[in-house]
């Protein structure tokens, strides 16, 4: 058994996967926004509810933990950074964990978990080089390659939103203190307040920027699949019209990267997570 645990905004959410991959156990709980003492101490709570609840305990080895978290853990420092979840920078999050589950944790980024989830027995499975882009109230990605989150030297491997988008020049304002990330554009807000989904020409323009970002994505990575995940990956036209549209920025004769639907849904970043642990 593996235990997973996404850590989100405003939901934190726990599953236990057997060896097969199948759920043995899932639950959510409130996340304590802004409170960080709080955030480990309804993770480990979580944790020990589980394993009651499956018979663990005794002499038996605790349950393996992985968690996926709205930022990262700096290589330099072991604090985490670049997290939404605001509350949680500059603290020592796996090793508070570790201290309160008394067991090694491995923590990841949320896209990356999403990526890994649908590269391990999701809408990837198979594939060698897997693109995972989260397209939801931020615009994530995560590399996959031969089963292994690719994480970097800087642990920023995949941080596709945070790129300018090829072509734009409005000089949209990002949170992060840049000027046209994709994430302005490319985001569930985004599309809404150009127009939102019941708009065609709104649509359209959203095709045709997703095709030039994800163009660049293939002509330096060249992955055989790119699944999307988030809100706006349940439009179901955009598998058909956006690979179309890419050909015409990608350096290649032909495209053979497959544009593909993620398969566990709002699952998958959570199963990834327990994934971490192979």
């Amino acid at each position: 058994m593996r235990i997973g645990i996404d850590l989100g905004g405003t939901k934190t959410e726990i599953i236990v996967l057997g060896d097969d991959g199948a759920t043995l156990l899932r639950e959510r709980a409130p996340t304590p926004r802004g409170d960080y003492a709080a955030t480990v101490a309804t993770i480990a709570s979580l944790v020990r509810r589980a394993e009651q609840k499956l018979g663990v305990g005794g002499t038996a080895p605790p349950i393996p933990v992985g968690i996926g978290i709205p930022g990262a853990e700096s290589r330099v420092s072991g604090l985490i950074k670049n997290a939404n979840s605001t509350w949680l920078i500059g603290k020592p999050l796996r090793a508070d964990l570790e201290a309160a589950l008394s067991r090694p944790v491995r923590l990841a980024n949320d896209a990356n978990c999403f990526a890994l989830s649908e590269a391990t027995d999701g809408a990837a499975a198979g594939a060698t080089v897997v693109f995972g882009v989260i397209l939801g109230t931020g615009v994530g990605g995560g590399i996959v390659v031969e089963g292994k989150v690719l994480v970097g030297p800087n642990a920023i491997a995949g941080e596709w939103g945070h790129n300018p988008l090829p072509g734009a020049s409005e000089g949209r304002p990002c949170y992060c203190g840049r000027q046209d990330c994709i994430e302005t554009y490319l985001s569930g807000p985004a599309l809404a307040l150009d127009g939102g989904a019941d708009d065609e020409a709104a649509l359209e323009r959203y095709e045709r920027r997703l095709a030039r970002a994800l163009a660049g994505v293939i002509n330096l990575l060249d992955p055989d699949v790119i699944v999307l995940g988030g809100g706006v990956s349940n439009l179901d036209r955009l598998y058909d019209r956006v690979p179309r549209l890419w050909r015409e920025w990608v350096f290649s004769d032909h495209v053979a990267t497959r544009l593909l639907k993620n398969r566990h849904g709002d699952s998958s970043g959570v199963r990834g997570a327990a994934w971490l642990w192979g």
